[in-house]
């Protein structure tokens, strides 16, 4: 895992903890800027309760998981490559991770 440090949003509806991204998305961002771009625009709209490419049943279980401090999941495919990421954050709200779905 590595550590990707962010300002703090203001618009932000909960504590995303320390960012973790797999070593996989992180090989992408270091190759590819618009990637990473991608990826911090992401976990931004993430942490705004965007839940991104999620089912509207997904979107509501978030919503009611963020009173309760229950993890919540989103879902962003980049426009471009087509690759999809997934942005997890901890119910104790200690970490949120970037993954490929085929990496959980």
């Amino acid at each position: 895992m590595f550590e990707l440090s962010m300002a703090l949003n203001e618009k932000e509806k909960f504590k995303l903890g320390n960012i973790h991204l797999t070593k996989c998305v992180f090989d992408e961002c270091q190759h590819n800027s618009y990637f990473f771009e991608f990826v911090k625009e992401s976990i931004r709209r993430h942490s705004t309760c965007d839940w991104g490419d999620v089912n509207e049943e997904d979107k509501m279980e978030n919503d009611y998981s963020i009173d309760k401090h229950l993890r919540v999941f989103s879902a962003y495919n980049h426009p471009g490559s087509g690759l999809k990421i997934w942005v997890i954050t901890e119910s104790d709200r200690s970490a949120t991770t970037v993954l490929y779905p085929d990496e959980y």
